[in-house]
């Protein structure tokens, strides 16, 4: 069959979106490597897909997929291409737009046609929740890798994330530490690796190795878990600038018993046809 797309980024972080509203095609795992396929298919980090919403509290119903077929819970940068796909493709007139994800349920507030403002819901700390494998909640925790003991935080922002503070993100081991702790048996659903660097309370950089997509050039979701992070261990104010390598994200976090919020770009690269 044909499957109409459009190609998007936000802050680099890549995306094949297809709506499933106006055309029909049930996904298959194959058909998602294919898509993100940089060589034989379109080429991205994660494929988006747009459906009608199951419950009346929400509008639509948004689904993720990785690079190597497997569906996700979140993704924050993927959250604001979502919002603006859908208000160009007049699938609605809304600028505050509620959707039903794995993960949960995010209100996603466009700013102007190129910023978009989501609310990331709260994060989650219990380990049992992440997942990760701990006898109880702390700020920090020790991981032994290969030999060695890291120092980690670990939360969920939707997905499960571990964070390690480095001194320099240009440096930091995240080709060789990235793929082996993201398949940590301590991490039963395997895990996000955010490496952040802290630049002053209010500015952090940010390299995260994706589960399941390899390093991107941004991660929304692991900007927001390097900003919490840093928020509870006292390195960071309450309001933050991450740099990732393919952009900026504001992110903000009042404290325990608070949403996440992200801002960030949106882009569109190009629309097209596949057979699949």
């Amino acid at each position: 069959m044909l499957l109409k797309f459009t190609k998007m980024h936000g802050a680099g972080n890549d995306f094949v979106v297809i709506d499933l509203i106006s055309q029909r095609y049930r996904p298959r795992e194959q058909d998602m490597r294919l898509l993100a396929d940089r060589h034989f298919g379109v080429g991205c980090d994660q494929i988006l897909l747009v459906e009608a919403p199951d419950s009346p509290n929400v509008d639509f119903r948004y689904r993720i997929f990785n690079a190597d077929g497997s569906e996700v819970e979140n993704c924050g940068n993927g959250a604001r291409c979502f919002a603006r796909f859908v208000r160009d493709k007049q699938l609605t007139g809304k600028r505050v737009i509620r959707v039903q994800t794995a993960g949960g349920v995010l209100e996603l507030r466009v700013r102007d046609k190129h910023r978009v403002e989501v609310d990331m819901g709260m994060p989650v700390f219990a380990p049992a929740a992440i997942p990760f494998a701990a006898a109880a909640q702390a700020d920090n925790y020790p991981l032994e890798v290969d030999g060695q003991q890291l120092e980690i935080g670990a939360l969920s922002m939707g997905n499960p994330h571990a964070l390690l503070r480095v001194d320099d993100i240009d440096t930091a081991p995240v080709a060789t530490l990235g793929p082996i702790i993201e398949r940590h048996p301590d991490f039963p659903q395997r895990v996000n690796v955010g490496f952040m660097q802290v630049v002053s309370a209010r500015d952090v950089r940010l390299r995260v190795y994706e589960r399941g997509a390899g390093e991107t050039l941004a991660c929304g979701t692991g900007a927001c878990a390097a900003a919490v992070y840093g928020i509870l261990r006292g390195w960071l104010q309450d309001t933050v600038t991450v740099q990732l390598p393919g952009g900026k994200l504001e992110i903000a976090w009042a404290g325990m018993g608070h949403s996440v919020t992200m801002t960030g770009p949106t882009a569109v690269v190009f629309e097209g046809t596949i057979r699949i």
